[in-house]
């Protein structure tokens, strides 16, 4: 289970630091342009600054049970996630955005997966 939850935590890093990287380096315009209408309901400094925890996130998935500094940070970065997504999942339901649903209760998931796992009988 250790290797499922190390396999887990590695998606979701990737993902979650794609998309971080991704609203911190490209203007709200182009977010939205690119299918991410839900940005036009937020200002940029939001948008920035989520994909800013999302990046956080991602990082605190992996590197500190890599670097073994501190690797209570893996499960509190997955329930900060956790909460991320269950955020999402409010504003895309609002936004009759059913497309994105899917994707995000995956991730919410996933997110809770690790959460569980580290926190509990497969803690570091």
């Amino acid at each position: 289970m250790n290797i499922v939850l190390w396999i887990v935590a590695g998606l979701l890093a990737l993902a979650f630091l794609g998309a971080g990287f991704m609203k911190l380096t490209q203007p709200k315009a182009q977010l939205a342009a690119k299918g991410l209408g839900w940005t036009e309901d937020y200002s940029a400094g939001a948008v920035k600054a989520i994909g800013a925890l999302e990046l956080l996130a991602g990082i605190g998935l992996v590197l500190p049970a890599l670097l073994d500094i501190a690797p209570v940070f893996v499960p509190l970065a997955a329930l900060g996630l956790g909460l991320i997504m269950v955020g999402a999942i409010v504003v895309h339901a609002r936004r009759k955005e059913t497309k994105a649903l899917p994707i995000n209760v995956i991730f919410l998931v996933l997110a809770a997966v690790v959460v569980w796992g580290r926190f509990g009988p497969y803690a570091f």
